[in-house]
């Protein structure tokens, strides 16, 4: 019984997924990078030619394919996306060799900068800076939620300053994890770039004045520290085609740090915080004199950002929000496209019940779905099927005007953090009246969302009545079995 159990586990485990998906991405000598975000596996390709998507989408556990200027995005879910990573990285780490993956590595951005548009390019790099600071985001943000709700509670007040230094201490330097990021990014050395951006948050700067004003620490926040590593990256690549190999070692560090430093004092921090201020001015205003409608645009069109990949470019937005404000009172609002696709999949798993194989894929999904994971949905559910995905966006749109709507009334809702959404969201929720105001507006926009995303499938979502299946929808996946 062990060795049957063992044996299936082999076949279906992360590292079988992992081997399975190798060969038809091209081999490890067409891999030239490898990363993750919550529920993707994010793979650079030399040649995107020679990937076989069909059957990469047939692999068991993937939920579908995103293919996003030169990166491969394969859709595996929460959890299940570290395992299969760390599988995918110890199978390359043992079979290729240095030179394809370092010719890879040099060619294959420079081909997905060629096919990119510069929108789309920039967006993704973006969304690159910051992916991987979201678990961080996330932890402390969950801790400081927390240590909130213990310090409103009166409850342990031994611990409550060390929770909330543990919580702080990453959101006091973000600017240097987004500094190093960005350099890593665009081609610098990390290490010069968190050293530029580390001006931004340095106490010192209180002591500068720009534009006869004085500097005040941390202002123009993560967009001043982009600004500043990318710059210290231009000039950084400028130093190194002129100075002589023998002075480069000492000339290029302290040109680089000493230019970029005195731009970032000087002009960076101060054009960075005006726009940080007019982000949270927009936003502020948005949602006080037009928050009806603009939380339906947002709530309705979140989930097709979710499909393209576009919606990790936003990770900036909310940072800045929370930095300016405390909090950022979009993400509820782009929360409510969850709601919607979890009313939608209910409808769906209601409705075609004798569709076995995807009513277990719907129960297996669900969890991270009420969570504010979408993609094992988006991918697994509705985009498949093609007309619960749109029902899902009527469903988002509905609950983000519900909480739009609120916010005109004066009873605004923010999250202290990002990451989490759904009903992970609540410990983080902060607003105008109250963290129970804000979980209740909150709340109401949810239970907006599943009832409009289940009503709308429920109505609409299938042609021909309630027995069709995923393959007879229409949908660009294979058939499922009707049961």
């Amino acid at each position: 019984m062990s060795t049957d159990r063992t044996d299936r586990t082999d076949r279906t485990g992360p590292r079988a997924t992992a081997a399975a998906l190798l060969p038809l991405l091209g081999g490890p000598a067409n891999v030239t990078s490898v990363a993750h975000c919550m529920t993707r596996l994010r793979v650079g390709l030399l040649d995107p030619a020679r990937v076989r998507e069909e059957a990469v989408r047939a692999v068991p556990g993937v939920l579908g394919v995103v293919v996003d200027d030169g990166t491969y995005q394969v859709v595996l879910g929460p959890g299940a996306v570290t395992r299969v990573t760390a599988a995918f990285e110890e199978l390359l780490d043992g079979t290729v060799a240095g030179e394809p993956a370092a010719r890879g590595a040099a060619v294959g951005p420079e081909r997905g900068r060629r096919d990119a548009t510069p929108l789309r390019s920039a967006l993704r790099r973006v969304a690159a800076v910051f992916v991987p600071l979201v678990p961080a985001l996330v932890g402390c943000g969950v801790l400081a939620g927390l240590n909130g709700l213990l310090v409103n509670a009166g409850w342990l007040p031994g611990i409550t300053p060390a929770l909330s230094v543990v919580a702080a201490a990453f959101m006091a330097l973000l600017a240097v994890f987004v500094g190093v990021n960005t350099a890593r990014e665009f081609g610098g050395t990390p290490v010069l770039g968190g050293a530029v951006a580390a001006v931004v948050v340095y106490p010192g700067v209180a002591k500068v004045t720009a534009f006869g004003v004085a500097l005040v620490p941390g202002q123009g926040g993560v967009l001043g520290a982009l600004a500043a590593a990318l710059l210290a990256t231009y000039v950084e690549k400028a130093c190194r085609g002129r100075v002589p190999d023998a002075l480069d070692v000492l000339v290029t560090p302290a040109l680089t740090v000493l230019v970029a430093g005195l731009a970032t004092l000087y002009g960076l921090m101060y054009v960075a915080g005006a726009v940080a201020s007019a982000v949270g001015t927009a936003a502020t205003w948005l949602l006080t004199h037009t928050g009806a409608v603009a939380g339906l645009l947002l709530g309705g069109l979140f989930l097709p950002l979710v499909m393209l990949g576009l919606h990790q470019a936003l990770i900036p937005l909310h940072t800045t929000l929370i930095e300016q404000q405390g909090s950022t009172p979009l993400l509820p609002v782009l929360a409510m496209a969850g709601a919607g696709q979890v009313g939608a999949a209910c409808a769906v798993y209601v409705r075609l019940r004798h569709d076995t194989a995807l009513r277990e894929t719907i129960r297996s999904a669900l969890p991270a779905g009420l969570l504010g994971v979408g993609e094992p949905l988006v991918y697994g559910v509705c985009l498949p099927l093609g007309r619960p995905f749109l029902t899902a966006c009527a469903g988002g749109a509905a609950g983000g005007a519900f909480v739009g709507f609120f916010a005109m009334l004066g009873d605004g809702v923010g999250a202290t953090a990002i990451g989490p959404s759904g009903w992970a969201l609540f410990p983080l929720l902060t607003g105008s009246h109250g963290l129970a105001a804000a979980a209740a507006v909150y709340a109401g926009g949810l239970l907006t969302g599943y009832g409009v995303g289940f009503a709308a499938t429920w109505i609409a979502g299938f042609p021909d009545g309630p027995h069709r299946t995923a393959g007879e929808a229409g949908a660009p996946a294979p058939a499922r079995s009707s049961g």
